[in-house]
């Protein structure tokens, strides 16, 4: 028997090295590139809000991304803001694109201490900025991690 669990987990250490191993020896691919093509909001629970984010992916890979599940991660003004989780399934055509919709959630008492934050000194800045981290989901280790900044332009005193 205890031979049996040697052999068992010699086998089991021999695979996860070959997996590791073609891992590591296919080619590099280019990122995807993510931006947030809309907002809506949901029905929140309690003290929080929730919102639809509708981010468009593209894939300048020659190959296609399959993808089970999706989550991403909102900092505003370079603090956490929101996160939320997918399970969609499907693909990134090769050279193409999709719109993925991803339900994140935002504490109500973190919202507020945000719109505190971002308003320092009485007045509120002319820009926020923001940053959108997450991972889609892929069979065994193809994972594709992606980071899309940018800044938001606020409307002035003088955009009535």
């Amino acid at each position: 028997m205890a031979t049996r669990r040697r052999a068992l987990a010699a086998l089991a250490t021999v695979t996860v090295a070959t997996l590791l191993g073609a891992c590591a020896s296919m080619p590099g691919r280019e990122p995807v590139q993510v931006s947030v093509v809309g907002i809506e909001p949901l029905a929140g629970e309690g003290m929080e809000l929730r919102f639809n984010v509708k981010l468009r992916v593209q894939n300048p890979n020659d190959a296609p991304i399959d993808f089970d599940g999706l989550f991403v991660e909102l900092d505003v003004q370079g603090r956490s803001f929101a996160t939320g989780v997918s399970d969609a399934k499907g693909t990134i055509p090769r050279f193409g694109e999709t719109v993925l919709v991803v339900p994140v959630s935002v504490s109500a008492l973190r919202a507020v201490r945000q719109i505190i934050g971002v308003a320092t000194g009485g007045q509120m800045p002319q820009k926020i900025d923001y940053e959108l981290r997450g991972k889609i989901g892929g069979p065994l280790f193809n994972s594709v991690r992606f980071e899309h900044r940018g800044e938001l332009a606020l409307p002035g005193e003088g955009a009535r």
